[in-house]
């Protein structure tokens, strides 16, 4: 089991050295017990930093708001940046370093194994709890340990672990610069993709009503695209609120601009922005399920990527974030690519 002891001191020995200019991690939360995203410049600010079951959050997403400030300030990133990385946050970064986003020199990853376990589904947790209210959570061993008003509860963390992390087999964080905790890839909790097989166990006019259901349920906030790393795009296909005006450019030709998806939140137009969303996830989601926890009106999304994902496997034998020097799923051709889809 990590001591996070070992991750503040590794982070105030990298600032104290000069090494990075900054660390990205986690830290106490001002929201109830969960921790929260932080950015630490200064060696005794490392105590702050934590590793518990509330460390949600993709951290690869600072990554890439980080670069976006410094493209915008148009300056050079100069030392590289720290980071604190759990085995998804790392295949993350792996996405975003084949894409070219950033180079391998400018990122600094402290890697964290989930070991047995994982992050806490909040959901899950309030139904154990049965309506006390949690004020902290830690790792104990491969179980959790939950403190309410009423004490200490140590429960399975298979009870109460994000479905994404019971069907994770790269808990480890296999690129790193340094690796902290025990290596259990391949560990087997729940099968893989087994919350998909059990949605298309269903024939196919309950599975359209199911979409149809969620679908119309979109309140289109976008908190699923603002949360993702993989959607770095300065300006969405789906959500275009940019246009090049110049004094001679007409009201007719501002009306007519190109739309792919209107801004209303209509069962069409939720289908196409989450499809087409989909799809530009194709072979560089990793699941991080954050799109998913963010949801405010509680959309199933990893099962539309998880589809994605798993016929990238079946059909390519692809796994996201698996390697820097392997190819993207959709920039590469090998000639013995699978073609039956081709008629």
């Amino acid at each position: 089991m990590i001591n996070v002891q070992d991750i503040r001191d590794t982070a105030r020995d990298l600032l104290a050295k000069g090494e990075v200019r900054a660390v990205i991690g986690w830290r106490a939360g001002s929201r109830g017990m969960a921790a929260e995203p932080c950015v630490i410049t200064k060696p005794e600010e490392a105590d702050s930093l934590v590793w518990d079951p509330t460390c949600y959050h993709n951290l690869a997403l600072n990554l890439v708001n980080d670069r976006k400030e410094l493209r915008h300030a148009k300056q050079s990133p100069g030392a590289p940046i720290g980071i604190v990385a759990k085995g998804c946050d790392a295949r993350a970064i792996v996405v975003l370093l084949q894409e070219n986003y950033f180079k391998r020199e400018d990122v600094y990853i402290i890697g964290v194994s989930c070991e047995n376990s994982g992050v806490l589904d909040e959901k899950k947790l309030a139904t154990q709890l049965k309506g006390f209210a949690p004020t902290a959570a830690a790792f104990a061993g491969d179980d959790f340990s939950v403190t309410t008003a009423k004490g200490e509860n140590k429960i399975a963390a298979r009870e109460v672990m994000a479905d994404r992390c019971l069907e994770c087999r790269t808990p480890f964080p296999k690129e790193n610069n340094t690796a902290l905790g025990e290596d259990k890839t391949g560990r087997d909790i729940e099968p893989q993709f087994a919350a998909l097989q059990r949605f298309e166990a269903q024939d196919e006019a309950a599975r359209w009503d199911f979409w149809q259901r969620q679908f119309d349920r979109c309140i289109r906030c976008f908190a699923c695209r603002s949360v993702c790393p993989m959607c770095f795009c300065d300006e969405c296909v789906v959500d275009s609120i940019e246009m090049k005006i110049a004094p001679e450019t007409t009201a007719e030709e501002k009306a007519n601009r190109i739309r792919w998806v209107e801004r209303s939140a209509t069962r069409a137009e939720n289908a196409t922005y989450h499809m087409t969303r989909a799809l530009h996830l194709a072979g560089r989601c990793v699941d991080c399920g954050e799109c998913e926890r963010v949801c405010p009106v509680n959309i199933p999304l990893r099962l539309l990527n998880n589809k994605m994902e798993r016929e990238a496997r079946e059909a390519f034998g692809f796994e996201p974030g698996a390697s820097i020097g392997g190819p993207s799923l959709v920039a590469s051709f090998r000639d013995d690519d699978p073609g039956e889809f081709i008629r």
